[in-house]
């Protein structure tokens, strides 16, 4: 029953549900655990037709606020995703919560206030089980207002909604989760958590501990050389002329050989994410901007008013910021993912800017936030950056992994003029000199640690997670050209998921694109970062992949394809 419950949305009959059948599963919900015994629940049985069009009414006018704020490739999955059930269900349940039931001093609360509302989700779980133990399909409708809803059902203040829950009996239970089948998110491994004594020591019962980075590289293979086949030669049977699209087609056929199939996937949904942190190096006087701009620009892209946020809104991509190292302690806020590894770098320059354990946990946080994101519905990832003073950590990277010397490779950042940027070359050349990085052949772990930050450690995990996960990964400008050096280092073969969205008007970016064998798409002399010139990439790939899916074939469209001369005479 457990694997078989379903939240159902629509395909309710209109026959009753039995009122034994109906009170077995009520005393199933009321014989769920609840902290102290205080039984926190109630459950408001509504059938009046009029009551549920108000009900429905509510969720219509919430789901639609909703439906305003998502990008169009989200919109257009979520408008699939009906609301129905609530008039179409006979029976619908709403299940509250009083969390004052027990008096002072019930066993458990005081130390744990939120467990009431803990004890209500148990019972709603023995509610939802029972109910498909019985054959009745469930749906929890949660697009509310809560305490419109409440002021609906005459809840006294105190009472909370914690579900409403729409039950009867249905045509079919489908043969997964209607989310996953309508691509909207998958369902997460449990590998991915369960941990041993320790938050982030993963191990399953029984077997051995995971090492998150070898599993996850262990994971990305090849590019299919079938699938990539079957694309060329679906290419060729187009109605436009062979190779007229140029560098797109074979963004088309990566992307092919990538997904193991032919045609690939749409890359949409996509989301970018915006890795920031602070370095250590900018006590060195490497770029005039103080380094608290990394947190404001954090608090700009979380408020919608960095460019980032234009271009994404453009491109229909969401927006997610990851704080893996700000300096700064940022409020929580909706689209930012707190996952600080530490308050920044230490100063390269001085000695290795992470320690061991910094750039494992923040490579492994990066392969999670691609985890995370591809099991909520992103089909393409994209990367951003921010943090003041992370153009010459990028710097050092790429010459530490090109064997480039730093005055090739370094640029002018933010805009820094000619002695600040002289200045700026010889802090990069210095930190390479001091960690023995003037020549290939340290561990890539070890070159990181040494000169990197942990947003090109996460960007790289990024990477490497959307690799193994067979998701196409558009890389942004110079910070992610260096994370790209690291992860393709660590494995080759994760350059199969990238695609360079444009070249930076740094020249360490051309470096790292030349040296990872990389055609960027776009080249407009940007150097914002953020996630920017990727952006303007996103409709390129989109375009190379929606060409395989919805352009007629030569035989399709009763088009006369080229005729082969083998020799012309005059």
């Amino acid at each position: 029953m457990i694997a078989e419950r379903r939240d159902l949305r629509d395909g309710f009959l209109p026959g009753a549900v039995d009122d034994a059948v109906l009170t077995r599963i009520l005393e199933a919900a009321h014989r769920a655990p609840s902290v102290g015994l205080t039984q926190p629940w109630d459950f408001l049985i509504i059938r009046d037709p009029a009551r549920r069009e108000r009900i429905r009414g509510l969720a219509d006018r919430q789901r639609a606020a909703y439906a305003a704020s998502l990008p169009r490739a989200r919109a257009g999955r979520f408008d699939r995703l009906k609301v129905e059930a609530i008039r179409e269900a006979p029976v619908n349940i709403a299940v509250t919560c009083d969390p004052t039931r027990g008096g002072p001093n019930p066993l458990g609360r005081h130390s744990q206030p939120k467990t009431a509302a803990y004890s209500v989700a148990c019972a709603v779980q023995n509610l939802w089980l029972a109910a498909r133990a019985e054959g009745l399909g469930v749906g929890w409708v949660s697009f509310f207002d809560e305490r419109e809803l409440a002021a609906e059902l005459g809840l006294p203040g105190h009472i909370e909604v914690v579900a409403y829950l729409c039950v009867g009996h249905v045509t079919e239970f489908p043969p997964a989760p209607q989310l996953a089948l309508s691509g909207w998110a998958r369902r997460r491994p449990l590998a991915w958590a369960v941990h041993d004594e320790t938050y982030g020591r993963r191990r399953l019962p029984g077997e051995a501990s995971v090492d998150l980075i070898e599993q996850t590289i262990t994971a990305i293979e090849p590019l299919d050389e079938a699938a990539m086949r079957d694309a060329r030669e679906h290419q060729a049977r187009l109605t436009k002329p062979p190779g007229s699209l140029g560098v797109l087609e074979e963004v088309a056929v990566r992307l092919a050989g990538l997904a193991g199939q032919s045609p690939p996937p749409l890359p949409e949904p996509a989301t970018v994410a915006i890795f920031a942190a602070d370095h250590g190096v900018h006590a060195q006087g490497v770029t005039p901007w103080p380094q608290e701009v990394t947190a404001q620009m954090v608090a700009n892209f979380l408020a919608g008013g960095a460019v980032v946020n234009a271009f994404a809104g453009q491109v229909g991509a969401e927006v997610s910021v990851v704080d893996i190292g700000v300096a700064a302690t940022l409020d929580a806020a909706p689209g930012l993912l707190p996952r600080k590894v530490a308050p920044g770098t230490a100063d390269m320059t001085q000695g290795p800017a992470m320690t061991p354990d910094q750039v494992v946990q923040a490579v492994e946080t990066g392969i999670e936030v691609a985890r995370d994101l591809v099991s909520a519905g992103a089909r393409c990832l994209v990367t951003g950056d921010m943090g003041i003073a992370n153009t010459t950590a990028s710097a050092a990277l790429i010459s530490a992994f090109t064997g480039l010397p730093a005055e090739r490779v370094t640029g002018r950042g933010t805009g820094i003029d000619d002695a600040t940027h002289t200045h700026k070359i010889d802090v990069v050349r210095a930190a390479l000199t001091r960690h023995g990085l003037t020549s290939p052949g340290p561990a890539p772990l070890d070159v990181l640690a040494a000169v990197g930050g942990l947003e090109h450690a996460a960007l790289a995990g990024f990477i490497l997670g959307g690799a193994a996960l067979r998701v196409p990964v558009v890389l942004d400008g110079v910070i992610a050209g260096a994370a790209a050096l690291v992860a393709a280092a660590m494995c080759p073969d994760a350059l199969g998921a990238c695609v360079a969205g444009h070249r930076s008007a740094e020249p360490g970016h051309t470096a790292a694109v030349e040296h990872l064998g990389l055609r960027p798409l776009v080249d407009l002399e940007l150097r914002l970062g953020e996630g920017t010139g990727a952006l303007l990439a996103l409709p390129l790939v989109q375009g190379a992949v929606r060409v395989m899916h919805e352009v007629a074939t030569f035989d399709s469209a009763g088009v006369s394809g080229k005729t082969e001369v083998d020799s012309v005479t005059s």
